[in-house]
């Protein structure tokens, strides 16, 4: 008798690491973390992430993400509330290099720590196609068999989001890595600075077209 009520753990495990390295605004806000503002502000910002991973395994598995999937009207709203927070994102990223290092005052590491946690949960939370995505991928691995299949689906949620979390902390460290290489090269910041901030604007618009 499968206890949990899964069915094909390993494939699921498989095609979720393999999900997790796609590339998209995730991947993106936790490598430009690392590389700008070193490892510890990446590993946060992949436990930010994460957290947002969980707002969307829990509103589906207590059928909150049915309503948003099914809802056109709720679907397009946080679609372009999450691809505003996005291009916001972008913009701020591009603006801040014409400031340079002008700014009088840095924020408290404590606080630029925080913050990146936030934005990182927001970037996750804001994206209704993670909702989607668990809706169409979860419910095929739950079992017909299962006693109680929503907290199977809650248990393969979390399974996805503590195995995506260690994935991401993996690439901020490699990230971090990359960066202690390349720090000497004094043009490298900006240029990163600029890619990032534009990759934000580009990914905003592409999910606020996006049907």
């Amino acid at each position: 008798m499968n206890v949990l009520g899964v069915t094909d753990l390993g494939l699921f495990v498989g095609a979720g690491l393999i999900l997790n390295i796609t590339p998209g605004a995730d991947l993106l806000y936790i490598t430009s973390r690392s590389a700008a503002q070193g490892k510890k502000a990446g590993v946060i910002a992949a436990f930010g992430i994460g957290t947002g991973c969980l707002v969307h395994v829990t509103a589906a598995s207590f059928g909150l993400s049915m309503i948003l999937v099914s809802s056109s009207l709720l679907f397009s709203l946080v679609k372009y509330l999450g691809a505003a927070y996005l291009i916001y994102l972008g913009i701020q990223t591009l603006v801040s290099l014409r400031k340079g290092d002008a700014t009088p005052e840095k924020p408290d590491p404590e606080t630029a720590l925080a913050q990146i946690y936030r934005q990182a949960i927001l970037i996750n939370a804001l994206n209704p196609k993670v909702a989607l995505f668990f809706m169409a991928l979860l419910p095929q691995f739950v079992s017909r068999d299962a006693a109680h299949p929503s907290l199977t689906f809650l248990f393969l949620g979390i399974l996805f989001t503590v195995n995506g979390t260690m994935v991401n902390i993996l690439m901020a460290l490699f990230t971090s890595l990359l960066r202690s290489r390349f720090q000497r090269m004094a043009l490298l910041p900006k240029l990163l600075k600029s890619l990032v901030g534009t990759l934000f604007v580009a990914l905003g618009a592409r999910l606020a077209l996006s049907s």
